[in-house]
């Protein structure tokens, strides 16, 4: 049957996925993009589906620990059964989540760039004091500056929007900078899909078992047993 310590692990790991959800979507960087892109940049949509899904997922898991803890407790083969469903509910969602991951991988890398092309060109070709303040917050917001144009020269952009003291050079190019960031950042949540995954495919293995022990164990205790009607 299932002890505290692993109970206690799914609660942890549900709670670490819902920290990791709200940091990226209340994080900087993704809220900055997020508030500039167009209705017809699908970023926007993948940022707040993301949190969404973060938070079902967590909620789920934590849930399946708590009637797990609770099955294990009373014996009762009902709460082992829904652990047994919640964990299987957060299978079903994780499963399509990750084919997504990797079959959608440069989506919301291509999304976050459109977004920085489209606020440096309307910088470009008209000086936009709104597009240029937006265009100054990504520039701070990643550490960057600028981007290699082919439609010449940038020194005036780049001159009024990158922070002080930012020399522009091919390490600064901030369409590198943001898929590096990116990158980074979706490896950290692959790595928490696998986990989460393995886990939920852990928790159902267990909770069977917890259920197979509560009934025969059920069936033992009634055995030989007679009642006078």
């Amino acid at each position: 049957c299932q002890s505290l310590p692993e109970n206690l692990l799914f609660q942890l790991l549900g709670l670490s996925i819902a920290t990791l959800s709200t940091v990226t979507h209340y994080g900087l960087h993704f809220t900055l993009i997020s508030d500039i892109s167009l209705e017809t940049n699908s970023y926007r949509v993948i940022h707040h589906a993301a949190f969404y899904f973060g938070i079902c997922l967590s909620m789920t898991l934590i849930l399946a620990a708590l009637l797990s803890s609770a099955a294990t407790v009373r014996e009762s083969q009902c709460l082992t059964a829904m652990g047994f469903f919640c964990f299987a509910l957060a299978f079903c969602g994780l499963i399509p989540a990750a084919c997504w991951r990797y079959t959608h991988s440069t989506e919301v890398e291509d999304s976050m760039m459109d977004v920085y092309d489209l606020v440096y060109e309307e910088v470009r070709r008209n000086a936009s004091s709104f597009r240029r303040h937006e265009l100054t917050a990504i520039h701070e917001a990643f550490l960057c500056c600028g981007k290699h144009s082919p439609f010449g020269d940038t020194a005036n952009v780049e001159r009024k929007t990158c922070p002080s003291g930012q020399v522009h050079d091919e390490g600064q190019d901030c369409l590198r900078e943001i898929q590096d960031f990116l990158k980074k950042h979706m490896d950290f949540v692959s790595t928490f899909l696998g986990i989460a995954i393995g886990f939920t495919v852990y928790g159902m293995i267990l909770t069977s078992f917890l259920w197979f022990s509560i009934h025969f164990s059920s069936n033992l205790a009634r055995k030989g047993k007679y009642i006078l009607r």
